[in-house]
């Protein structure tokens, strides 16, 4: 036997809406992420908190990207003491002091472009996450 719900939804109101006042509506429901149209409408005038959903697809690539771009930066510092390590075994040390001194002249631009990505990675920081 079906259990009965103690408050069971009876009345049943109808209002109109103008074409604008409609696809603000519509547009409220579609970022909510509700399921049904009526429940939304029920929440929304009987003062129910309403979550509205914003996704800012530029934020989630930029997100990915910066991911990405770290992932590759750890990959480098890996690589990076690899490469010390053979270079320390398989050089002279005149040969090697030489390779690790184009090494270190790489490490610096590679320093200064992170840093930039630390300075636009907190602009961007500062103008969306604020909102």
């Amino acid at each position: 036997m079906k259990k009965q719900k103690d408050d069971l939804a009876t009345h049943r109101h109808v209002f109109y809406l103008n074409k604008k006042d409609h696809d603000y509506l519509m547009n409220l429901f579609s970022r909510s992420g509700k399921k049904s149209e009526s429940k939304f409408i029920a929440s929304v005038i009987t003062g129910k908190p309403v979550k509205i959903i914003k996704i800012d697809k530029a934020a989630v690539d930029y997100y990915m990207r910066l991911t990405h771009f770290y992932n590759q930066y750890q990959a480098i510092g890996t690589n990076y003491n690899q490469l010390v390590k053979a270079l320390k075994t398989n050089f002279s040390e005149k040969r090697a002091v030489a390779l690790l001194f184009q090494l270190e002249k790489n490490t610096r631009e590679l320093s200064a472009i992170f840093q930039e990505i630390i300075e636009l990675t907190e602009e961007f920081e500062q103008k969306w996450l604020q909102k």
